[in-house]
């Protein structure tokens, strides 16, 4: 007779730090519904392969020892019950920050598993709950920042930091209207339809003070000025990457930074979007990848930063933004420009001191440092839908002017490999808006050890420039010249942290996302009309067309 054939039941006996899931795998055909089992670890929560060297090669492994570490200094605090009082639907209470109910207030089941409020007895709370939930230690040190709006102050002030244990989530009955299926009905949040109601849910000082759980999707794709960011706010703490790629992850954060930060790929997203601390997600993907990353991240209820535009299609942009209003969940893309301090005080001057008169020409400079490689250029959709989106979204911005009335580009390939994509490096894009305006746009992927990053306004009563930030004031862009050694993340830094913490403050519902669905539509509208008119050699009339006719992007 020969050796009986261990099953997974086998392996989980031997091994306590293994488990068995069951799942019910339904076929489309045939409507049939199966049974599968997988073992799966219980501290790193993912699947294991069923060969015994595969589960001593995970046992061993650093990751499993980090995570298997952080579930027993967990599971070695002790829940705090709590009274009837205290328990009460119409009185909200404040969990400590280290106690599993903190955690699991969220998986507290409806009906007969919830003591009503004139109920005489009351079940145990740990029998009421799911498996404890293995995780890091949620205490952070948070700050409180004043930080400027999108047509506020360009430089925020900052108060002094101070150390406070990271407030859980507090439980109250549903609203009415709530069905009782919806995700976490017990968690003072904003209301789906109302993103200023969590003003009064929480209070000004609690909003300051209050960390929000975020998770990054697509570090290689992403800019490092984010991420950097990500690790240096302090109103929120990073609980997910994924990333197929681990040395990418590796060369954006340190292993100090990754200490408290669980890294996945792209396979393992369900557990990411089934996590309840996930309060926001953070998509760097490129369009392409990015859009059923953000539609999943809605549903599951999580707000979305997307750094790079949702999608080049416009059905499907416009499912996204759907998504998000019927979720009442913040999606904000990342037009990174408009939260520049620079760019912000020109706003102000432009209009709301009127101090330059009637606006008749606005001149645009950006060359990039250094230049995108050949793949993050294909996946981008161009440099029309990568660099000249933001530019026109500025320029927009700046005149408070929906579109241009006629547009007409200008461009080249000076690269064989980006003419091999069908796509130019450098290009000039002219626009004439409605109030008379001319705006010139010069945009290139071409620039000598620094970033160039320019902006002029002239109006009738006078002018104000945007230069590149240079301590000595000696402008040299020759070859030779060391003088001013800025890479463009570096040039936008401060800009994507206000950008992060204009997310943040969305999430908390202390505001709504800064551009809207229109918006949106219409400024990746005049993109893909500067990429028409630069592949038909003519000028685009914007004037009698209507964005519900025109398609944003061919895929090829």
């Amino acid at each position: 007779m020969g050796r009986k054939k261990k099953t997974l039941h086998d392996y989980a006996a031997e091994f306590s730090d293994l488990g068995v899931k069951r799942h019910v795998v339904e076929q489309h055909n045939s409507g049939e519904r199966t049974l599968v089992e997988i073992l799966y670890c219980k501290s790193c929560e993912i699947t294991v392969r069923v060969r015994r060297d595969r589960i001593l090669e995970h046992l061993a492994s650093a990751r499993h020892y980090r995570n298997k570490r952080l579930a027993k200094l967990w599971d070695c605090k002790p829940p705090q019950m709590l009274s009837e009082t205290e328990l009460h639907p119409s009185s909200p209470v404040e969990l400590d920050s280290t106690s599993p109910l903190a955690l699991q207030s969220q998986l507290i089941l409806h009906g007969n598993h919830f003591p009503s409020p004139g109920s005489a007895s009351l079940p145990s709370p740990v029998s009421q709950l799911a498996p404890p939930i293995h995780s890091s230690s949620i205490t952070s040190t948070s700050s409180r920042r004043g930080v400027a709006s999108t047509q506020g102050d360009p430089a925020p002030s900052t108060s002094a930091s101070q150390s406070q244990t990271l407030p859980a989530s507090r439980m109250k009955s549903p609203s009415p209207g709530v069905p009782a299926s919806s995700s976490s009905p017990w968690l003072v949040m904003p209301e789906p339809s109302n993103f200023a109601s969590g003003r009064q849910a929480f209070g000004e000082d609690e909003l300051g003070s209050l960390g929000v759980g975020l998770a990054l999707f697509g570090v290689g794709s992403g800019c490092r000025a984010l991420c950097q960011s990500l690790v240096e706010e302090k109103g929120c703490h990073l609980l997910y990457v994924v990333e197929d790629q681990r040395w990418e992850v590796e060369s954006v954060f340190s292993q100090e930074h990754l200490a408290h930060t669980r890294v996945l790929r792209a396979i393992d997203t369900d557990i990411v979007l089934s996590d309840q601390r996930v309060t926001g997600v953070l998509v760097c993907c490129p369009p392409k990848e990015a859009s059923p990353i953000v539609l999943g991240a809605l549903r599951a209820g999580k707000g979305v930063l997307c750094e790079k535009l949702p999608s080049l299609d416009r059905r499907i942009a416009e499912s996204c933004f759907d998504e998000a209003d019927r979720r009442g969940k913040p999606l904000v893309c990342g037009f990174y420009k408009r939260f520049d301090p620079a760019l912000q005080y020109l706003y102000k001057k432009v209009n709301e001191n009127d101090t330059l008169g009637r606006i008749q020409r606005i001149t645009s400079v950006s060359r990039l440092y250094p230049r995108p490689t050949i793949s993050r250029i294909r996946s981008s959709g161009g440099i029309f839908f990568s660099m000249a989106v933001h530019d026109i979204d500025v320029i927009c911005w700046l005149l408070r002017e929906r579109t241009p009335d006629s547009i007409f580009s200008l461009g080249h390939a000076f690269c064989a490999e980006v003419a091999a994509v069908n796509d130019a490096d450098s290009i000039s894009v002219s626009m004439k808006f409605p109030s008379g305006t001319i705006a010139s746009l010069d945009i290139s992927q071409h620039c000598n050890k620094s970033c160039d990053q320019r902006l002029e306004v002239h109006g009738s009563e006078g002018s104000l420039q945007m230069e590149n930030r240079n301590p000595l004031g000696i402008s040299d862009r020759s070859t030779s010249s060391g003088l001013c050694l800025q890479s463009t993340a570096e040039r936008f830094r401060d800009a994507y942290r206000e950008l992060l913490r204009h997310f943040l403050r969305t999430l908390r519902g202390m505001e709504a996302p800064f551009i809207t669905k229109e918006q949106y539509l219409w400024t990746v509208q005049v993109a893909a009309a500067a990429e028409q008119s630069w592949k038909n050699g003519s000028a685009v009339d914007l004037r009698n067309e209507a964005p519900e006719t025109m398609v944003i992007k061919t895929e090829t």
